[in-house]
């Protein structure tokens, strides 16, 4: 159990030093790993997951001249045979990917056999000697991430967005061996990454908001928070901000922030320095909120922010507009994967929308979702996993919708029902994996689909 207010072991303690190549037994290094590593990289290191944080952990093993052995639960990926106690005691070191929860029978074996068991973030992060920053939250995580490292690269510094982003810290590590002091690495975590960090250090975080999410991973939302909250127990002192939501929910559960962690990110007034800027409007609106307080903190220009917010475009699949026929628009959310995400962007319609929706269920309650979202939609075009109890929900509170089969059959209908000045907008809410390789896989699909239709596209 965490503790009720933010502690920090020494932050130095686990810092690297550099040195030059073939340096201590390690070749082609620049970075000598820290004491308690040393005996543990001596003996063959499993990797639990082989998938891209697992490819860069290996990677990262290679140039520090370790062996490493490749388990997945998934046929041809590693080796085929599962990772049992005995297997266990012949890897003293085992670098896990953030798909195993922290109950993972593997996970299990492996503590019972005295393992050293690191996420990859951290043991990623024994090796990096430059500033790093790390981002949560339910939403906007990966925009602030990628935001701040345009605002810094604008800026002339040396700065890359990694983990959750899709880039691992390891693959960073491995790439740039020797990055100074003065590099800046921005570290997007997720709640799956940050439940189970013992040696990352943070020189800040920035968490943006909280809400009901990965449900089929924490088992009540007081343990999602929690586990988001030992990011900020890993953050060197009087550098945490949290958004209003955040902090709300620290009373609620009985967490103490620092008074000078807050940041008002709700209800702001407009401001005219972002007008024309993807900053002008929530939800997008929080994360520069949360930025500029970083900024602040750090003692940079106010100007050199806002400058990087007029040039900064949204990544993809983040409510784009990308087509339109016959008066109708299109737009592609695909990356919204819960339920606070689809109602920021149906807020920021004036109308009731066609809305898109469903998919692998992660916990929370379906029913309070339609509820909320009931007002905000015209017509709700059901797929995946969740379509018949969410039609179930919807029939109850009397809200338009269709089941559809395939997202074709969605696109089609919403297509075909829609009038001029209508908004067609896939927001799922959901897991794509159902039916998809993931939430870029799905929104690409979609983005196929009305360009088959023959709108005329306005995504660049």
């Amino acid at each position: 159990m965490l503790s009720s207010t933010i502690s920090l072991a020494p932050f130095e303690s686990l810092r690297p030093t550099a040195v030059g190549d073939y340096a201590d037994g390690y070749p082609s290094m620049r970075l000598v790993p820290p004491d308690f590593l040393v005996p543990l990289l001596a003996r063959p290191v499993a990797i639990l997951g082989g998938g891209v944080s697992g490819e860069a952990v290996r990677e990262l093993l290679a140039l520090l001249g370790a062996r490493e052995e490749i388990f997945d639960e998934h046929h041809g990926i590693g080796t085929a045979r599962g990772f049992t106690l005995a297997e266990a005691k012949r890897h003293p070191l085992v670098v896990f990917s953030p798909g195993f929860s922290p109950g993972h029978a593997w996970l299990q074996a492996a503590r019972a056999a005295g393992c050293t068991c690191l996420g990859e973030l951290d043991f990623a992060s024994l090796f990096w000697r430059g500033r790093l920053i790390a981002i949560t939250g339910t939403n906007g995580k990966t925009t602030l991430t990628e935001f701040l490292t345009h605002a810094l690269t604008a800026s002339g510094e040396d700065a890359y967005a990694v983990g959750n982003v899709g880039f691992p810290f390891s693959r960073l590590v491995t790439f740039k061996r020797d990055p100074g002091e003065d590099a800046v690495a921005l570290c997007e975590v997720s709640s799956f990454q940050a439940e189970t960090l013992r040696h990352f250090r943070a020189d800040a975080a920035l968490w943006t908001n909280f809400a009901e999410d990965h449900l089929e991973r924490h088992p009540d939302l007081a343990a999602y928070f929690a586990a988001k909250w030992n990011l900020f127990e890993c953050t060197r002192a009087g550098a945490v901000f949290a958004g209003t939501s955040v902090q709300r929910f620290a009373r609620e559960f009985g967490r103490k922030l620092p008074p000078e962690a807050g940041v008002s990110s709700e209800g702001a007034v407009p401001d005219p320095q972002l007008a024309g800027t993807i900053f002008a409007r929530y939800p997008q609106r929080e994360n520069f909120l949360l930025a500029r307080a970083w900024w602040r903190h750090d003692g940079r220009p106010e100007s050199a922010l806002y400058a990087a917010a007029r040039t900064f475009t949204l990544g993809r699949h983040r409510l784009t507009r990308i087509g339109e026929l016959h008066g109708v628009s299109f737009w592609n959310d695909s990356k919204a994967t819960n339920f606070h995400a689809v109602e920021a962007a149906l807020a920021t319609f004036a109308a009731p929308v066609h809305l898109i929706a469903g998919g692998r269920a992660k916990g929370g309650d379906l029913l309070a979702f339609i509820q909320r979202i009931a007002g905000r939609t015209k017509h709700v075009w059901l797929i995946g996993e969740t379509r018949t109890v969410l039609a179930a929900f919807c029939a109850a509170h009397q809200v338009p919708h269709t089941v559809c089969g395939t997202l074709e059959k969605a696109v089609h209908g919403a297509n075909a029902a829609a009038r001029p000045g209508d908004h067609i907008v896939l927001s799922p809410g959901f897991a794509s994996f159902d039916m998809f390789r993931g939430y870029a896989d799905r929104g690409n699909q979609f983005e196929k689909l009305v360009s088959n239709l023959g709108a005329t596209s306005t995504f660049q």
